[in-house]
């Protein structure tokens, strides 16, 4: 398999520690390199009309709530980390399952925030979908499912790129944001209401599940239902662990070994880990 660039990165620090290379000329090629998937993340989202990232996931926020100023609404996406905790804290008991999962539903905050996340203002994790893109590009299968899709963009992405995508989440109100997305750009996906409906078995070839468990009433049994609906060989592509964050009470999984046990109980077997950028494990199912 040709190198992802967590890989390719890793492997160029070790020419500092060898003295062929100064750890500012590694911070600029790094930038360099990760500029070229920022552009790859952004040509797949920006819509026609608009040359920014940011104005125009905000301007599309607003399109589809209805809410024309577009600095309000940033200022609003800016602060929804914090909003989120207070409601939350306010709100939610973390030991009854429904009302984790409402929550999810019911908070505006969710979708604000997840703008806020994809523009890379502040964070450009967001393009840990572009390595899972270039991974399920190097393997057999164009069906895709991003699970706990959130506003969709991963899907988008993948979908500019050809593949068969289909998404899933635990909340309406962000699949009816999803849907209108994908409409509005006039790009096909199926859309699957995992609060009221099963995933069909043996269908995807590859499934991201991007910062999802670590908000996960059940992980363990979300790993046997993505197992389920994974082909025999397919690929589950996910970041499986969660650091200590006082803004985010919604982590409520702390040990990811119960998933990890079952996972590798029904035979979901390790075979890629980004040990540079983001810590994302890709699991395949023999």
């Amino acid at each position: 398999m040709q190198k992802l660039l967590p890989d390719e990165l890793k492997e160029l620090w070790q020419t500092v520690d060898e003295k062929e290379f100064t750890g500012e000329q590694f911070y600029y090629e790094q930038e360099r390199r990760l500029d070229r998937y920022r552009q790859l993340w952004t040509e797949a989202l920006i819509l026609p009309g608009h040359s920014d990232l940011k104005e125009s996931l905000v301007w599309e926020l607003g399109e589809y709530l209805g809410v024309p100023d577009s600095a309000q609404l940033w200022q609003r996406c800016c602060h929804a980390t914090l909003s989120m905790k207070d409601e939350w804290e306010h709100s939610v008991d973390a030991s009854k399952r429904k009302a984790v999962e409402k929550f999810y539903d019911d908070s505006q905050g969710m979708m604000d925030e997840l703008v806020w996340w994809h523009t890379l203002e502040s964070d450009a994790s967001p393009l840990a979908y572009v390595v899972a893109l270039e991974f399920a590009q190097q393997h057999p299968g164009l069906a895709y499912l991003d699970f706990g899709s959130g506003i969709g963009s991963g899907g988008i992405l993948f979908a500019r790129h050809g593949f068969d995508v289909a998404v899933a989440d635990i909340s309406p109100s962000l699949l009816r944001f999803d849907r209108w997305r994908f409409q509005f750009r006039n790009l096909p996906a199926r859309v699957f209401d995992t609060s009221s409906m099963e995933l069909p078995k043996n269908s995807f070839d590859f499934i991201t599940a991007m910062d999802v468990f670590e908000h996960l009433f059940d992980p363990v049994e979300t790993a046997e239902m993505l197992w389920t609906t994974l082909k025999p060989g397919g690929f589950l592509f996910g970041r499986f662990g969660v650091e200590e964050d006082d803004n985010k009470p919604q982590h409520i999984v702390k040990d990811f070994a119960p998933m990890f046990e079952r996972m590798k109980d029904l035979g979901m077997h390790e075979v890629w880990q980004d040990e540079w950028l983001w810590g994302h494990q890709v699991f395949q199912k023999t």
